[in-house]
């Protein structure tokens, strides 16, 4: 990875098996105050002793132990003197390559569960106490390695958590990562601060003072370029690298038309007036509306938007002679997530190209400081380096911007109608305390017309859909319970204030089988 901790810190190294939630251990880690890494099961045991982790942790997974080729643990960690905390899968195969044994269970376990904590221990606490968790597994162990001892049941699992404590290993059969799991970053603080013996160094201020540094020795004196979209993560590495290399930085802006109501106009307040950083504002709006025309196929209009984004950014960038650095805002999740990490053994789940997929033969090197960060802790230096909460809070928002929250073609009527009704969602939802409790809410704007009355006249207008969910890793959700006289105002206000639209809709599908943008 490009961007290395302290050597001297302390971290913690997680193996993943391919469990939905091994992000989340990863995060609740960090929040505690301590670095991490995640890493493939099938890691060269080299990296694991290059990376120097005071306590391992076994994430879970689809797999059973019991399968031919199933996953597991590096042998040299059982020799190794490392704490290791295996949760679910991770449990299992740390049990079963002990000596245990692990079967398939008669009964799935999935959901909430109480467990009771049968002997106390430095993990879980004292004895006789219980505590609500969530449980995923539809294995259970059936026999104990040499050494392990029960330290905790629930109804259908006699080993809900097990522990070596000579050797300090532990094993829990639910995921102490999820909100469900009441008391679960408690157990992971005692994992990581207690038994593995880490201090919680890993905090905001010195995130920002290593960074600086790292960036100002890379870099020099040579010019960067930056591709600012205003989003989070663009913002955070555009305060950042201001921070720590001043004029070198050179950010362009590609204002495509596309974006919410005075966003462009607000991204060019906070950064070229108040923080004083150079940035280059491209006006491309007719150029993107003009390449839209005629296309409403989803897929196509991205590629449209991107490839028209990489155009400009190129052209403009070209012109900035002694630029030798690019920057992007990549992220912990956009690494994972492509495999692109150095281990190079995680299967790909997605591509990221966080400004349009740029060529290589821009020439120019890549610059990636937010590399090592999950999304809060970007959060957390974006406001410590004094970004305006409302930017560094805001949702997520797709890089094609409302050219895909527009079904169908993209005409700058529909464009200018979203905007100002998003705007008056958005707005309401701020009005009632209600923006920071949903993740993501937006409007769409629906190219058909819905007859309506406005005023004493028949009105044949369109459609808008709102749509606010609520989730923890945005690959599942919920649509938000938004109070009916919220709704009702904001539908209120967007019929009466905003032209040409007659009726609002409120999209109460989940994910699955819904996505969450509707294109």
């Amino acid at each position: 990875m490009t961007n290395k901790p302290d050597p001297h810190q302390d971290k913690i190294l997680i193996l993943d098996f391919g469990a939905q939630y091994t992000q989340l251990i990863g995060r609740t880690v960090r929040e505690l105050g301590v670095y991490c890494e995640i890493v493939p099961w099938d890691i060269d045991e080299a990296v694991i002793t290059a990376f120097a982790p005071k306590g391992v942790i076994l994430s879970g997974g689809p797999a059973s132990t019991y399968e031919s080729d199933t996953p597991s643990a590096p042998e040299m960690l059982f020799t190794s003197g490392l704490p290791i905390l295996g949760i679910c899968y991770g449990m299992q195969t740390m049990v079963a390559q002990l000596g245990g044994k692990v079967e398939n269970a008669e009964h799935r376990e999935y959901g909430h569960a109480k467990i009771e904590v049968t002997e106390s221990n430095n993990l879980l606490g004292a004895r006789d106490e219980s505590h609500d968790v969530w449980m995923s597994h539809g294995d259970k162990v059936t026999a104990l390695p040499e050494g392990f001892t029960t330290i905790a049941t629930s109804a259908n699992s006699p080993f809900a958590a097990v522990a070596d404590a000579d050797r300090r290993y532990y094993g829990v059969q639910f995921h102490p990562e999820v909100t469900h799991t009441v008391q679960g970053k408690t157990f992971l603080s005692q994992f990581v601060h207690q038994i593995s013996g880490c201090r919680s160094d890993w905090v905001s201020a010195n995130i920002i003072e290593s960074l600086t540094a790292e960036m100002q020795a890379k870099v020099g004196r040579d010019e960067v370029i930056l591709g600012l979209s205003g989003g989070v993560d663009s913002s955070v590495v555009a305060a950042l690298l201001h921070n720590a290399i001043g004029d070198q930085l050179t950010c362009i802006f590609v204002d495509t038309g596309l974006l919410r109501l005075d966003e462009g106009d607000q991204v060019m307040q906070t950064f070229a007036e108040h923080l004083g950083v150079k940035v280059i504002r491209i006006n491309a709006e007719d150029e993107f509306l003009e390449r839209l025309k005629g296309i409403d196929e989803p897929e196509a209009k991205r590629k449209v938007i991107g490839n028209l984004f990489v155009e400009i950014f190129e052209r403009e960038s070209a012109k900035i002679e002694n630029a030798k650095w690019l920057a992007q805002g990549t992220i912990y999740p956009d690494v994972i997530e492509s495999a692109g990490n150095k281990h190079g053994k995680a299967k790909v789940i997605k591509s990221h190209h966080n400004v349009g997929g740029l060529p290589e033969n821009m020439q120019l090197k890549l610059l990636e400081p937010l590399r090592e960060l999950f999304k809060d802790e970007v959060r957390r230096i974006g406001l410590e380096l004094g970004l305006p909460p409302r930017m560094i809070q805001r949702h997520p928002f797709p890089g094609p911007g409302l050219g895909v929250r527009i079904l169908g073609e993209v005409k700058k009527e529909f464009a200018d109608l979203l905007r100002r009704a998003d705007a008056i969602f958005l707005e309401e939802l701020y009005n009632n305390d209600l923006y920071d409790k949903t993740s993501q809410a937006f409007a769409v704007f629906l190219p058909i017309k819905s007859v309506g009355v406005v005023g004493d006249n028949r009105a044949y207008e369109y459609v808008i859909a709102l749509r606010a969910v609520e989730t923890i890793d945005f690959m599942t959700a919920t649509w938000a319970h938004l109070p009916y006289d919220v709704l009702g105002t904001i539908s209120s206000r967007i019929i009466n204030e905003v032209r040409g639209i007659s009726r609002v809709t409120y999209d109460i599908s989940g994910k699955p089988p819904a996505t969450i943008e509707w294109e």
